[in-house]
């Protein structure tokens, strides 16, 4: 019984995706039980087994960040205690099966980029079935010129620049035990003190602090902007901060 419906299944998911079906690796059928963020879930399958699913082709905004939960909620609107397809195209670098999900016809993937709760992966196009492509990019497009969801923001910081700003915060020493950096005259641009971690900006205030800085610690995680010298921070409009100097 079980051949015969894994069977069926296959055959449905065949007719509705056949140009994109060549390119998967596996097929996972059941219910969300779980919701991480805005693009991961986990599906139980009729076999009691769970699959940690990341959607493909689509960011979204982590859970700290801004839109992060209403992006989460959005899909577990959409998906959770319901059954879905997923057709998974490989793994990635945390195990999770990455893959298209789709519930009845459909596209969650896509819907999470109509309703602005998440960007398109571009970094990670070749991903993307070639027929869903131009789809998503459209449904990105639309949504930040009607400023649907996190578009409503002018400056939305993608998730990828987010986790880069999170894993440099978690890398730069506390400013009560580094050494304070060379202070260079008023004026000059120079580069940041590397030994002790990069410029770092404020979207926010448009102002810049480096290594020694009174406020070096203190930008919020949200408005953080790294940048690698005083010259790149400048360049990009920001000035430095006034108690730095």
């Amino acid at each position: 019984m079980k051949i015969l419906r894994r069977a069926t299944l296959l055959a449905l998911l065949l007719a509705v995706c056949l140009p994109v079906c060549a390119r998967a690796v596996d097929f996972v059928e059941g219910e969300v039980v779980a919701i991480a963020d805005g693009d991961t879930l986990t599906v139980l399958d009729r076999d009691k087994r769970q699959h940690r699913i990341r959607l493909l082709g689509i960011d979204a905004p982590e859970r700290g960040q801004d839109f992060g939960e209403r992006s989460r909620q959005s899909l577990a609107d959409m998906v959770f205690n319901k059954q879905v397809h997923v057709i998974v195209l490989k793994l990635d670098r945390y195990g999770r099966k990455l893959g298209k999900v789709t519930l009845s016809r459909t596209d969650v993937n896509l819907e999470q980029l109509r309703a602005g709760m998440a960007w398109y992966y571009r970094h990670y196009e070749s991903d993307v079935f070639k027929e869903d492509r131009v789809a998503y990019d459209r449904a990105e497009r639309e949504a930040k010129a009607a400023k649907r969801g996190l578009w409503a923001d002018p400056r939305p910081i993608p998730p990828w620049e987010f986790r880069r700003t999170e894993r440099t915060r978690r890398e730069v020493p506390d400013e009560t035990t580094a050494r304070p950096a060379r202070q260079s005259p008023p004026g000059e641009t120079a580069g940041a003190d590397v030994r002790l971690g990069p410029i770092v900006g404020n979207r926010r205030s448009m102002i810049y602090h480096w290594p020694g800085c009174p406020n070096y610690n203190s930008v919020s995680p949200a408005n953080r902007v790294i940048f690698p010298t005083r010259e790149a921070a400048e360049r990009a409009g920001y000035r430095a901060a006034r108690n730095c100097r």
